[in-house]
């Protein structure tokens, strides 16, 4: 079938088959990096001009960091305190000159897409990624929290543009969703603070569009079931969060992540 930017069957969309993009995000969530490097390299080789081949080189750079500093497991987004006093992270100098050269190739053709046509919807969607990507390595590794929150600003209106060009994009809900959701959390007082800086703080609207990109999503489903995961964990619900973790495994196997995760909601419950 014609696959569209989010995967799903569209004739409004600028029309490409990327199952091998979409093969190496699966290789990245089941953390075969090299795999998905590998697959990566060979997709920009064969599309030079599509900005999701760097940009999606860029997100396996950003998650081999994360997944090898630590920086990805669930208690840390369960435990504000540890959240809040986690160390600042030292990344692999060349892993980060790799994402930032991917980054700003893919930030280049995107540009010149959206320059060529505003409604690029492929742009639109590598516009904010780029801009999550950014916000994540400048967030989890760097602790440069307001940098990340400004990356994350910079990136809504990629995704609100992407869904009004098309609302199947189900993709574009998961930074949105995570701006709401994650700064929800955050006390009283500093929630008032981030809105009048432009930031959004809606709970459960959050919440509302992490499942849209989980249940309907295409390259982000994976990775927003996994923070509804933590969501039901932060919300004392271990059962759906066993539940969430336990079709990841399965799917993923060699993702020992998810095994963590699952072996302690296990041992904690006994």
């Amino acid at each position: 079938r014609d696959i569209g930017v989010t995967g799903v069957q569209t004739c409004a969309l600028p029309i490409f088959k990327p199952d091998d993009l979409y093969g190496g995000w699966l290789k990245m969530y089941n953390l075969q990096f090299e795999q998905a490097h590998q697959t990566f390299v060979r997709w920009k080789e064969s599309h030079p001009d599509d900005t999701l081949g760097p940009a999606s080189n860029a997100a396996a750079y950003l998650f081999s960091e994360l997944a090898r500093l630590g920086a990805l497991e669930a208690e840390l987004f369960v435990d504000d305190a540890r959240f809040v006093n986690r160390k600042k992270l030292s990344p692999d100098l060349q892993v980060k000159s790799h994402f930032t050269q991917e980054i700003d190739q893919a930030n280049r053709l995107a540009d010149a897409a959206l320059k060529k046509s505003p409604t690029d919807a492929n742009a639109l969607f590598a516009k904010s990624l780029i801009c999550g990507l950014r916000a994540d390595w400048a967030g989890l590794i760097d602790k440069k929290n307001l940098t990340g929150l400004m990356y994350t600003r910079e990136g809504r209106p990629y995704a609100e543009k992407l869904l009004l060009v098309n609302p199947s994009a189900f993709d574009a809900y998961l930074g949105p969703g995570v701006e709401n959701y994650l700064l929800s959390l955050k006390s009283a007082p500093l929630r008032v603070l981030l809105r009048l800086t432009g930031a959004h703080t809606d709970r459960e609207k959050g919440l509302e569009q992490l499942k849209k990109t989980a249940e309907h999503g295409y390259y982000f489903e994976p990775f927003a079931k996994l923070l509804l995961a933590v969501a039901a964990l932060r919300d004392n619900n271990r059962e759906r969060a066993r539940e969430i973790l336990g079709g990841l495994h399965d799917r993923f196997p060699d993702n020992e992540l998810y095994a963590r995760e699952l072996t302690r909601l296990t041992t904690e419950t006994r």
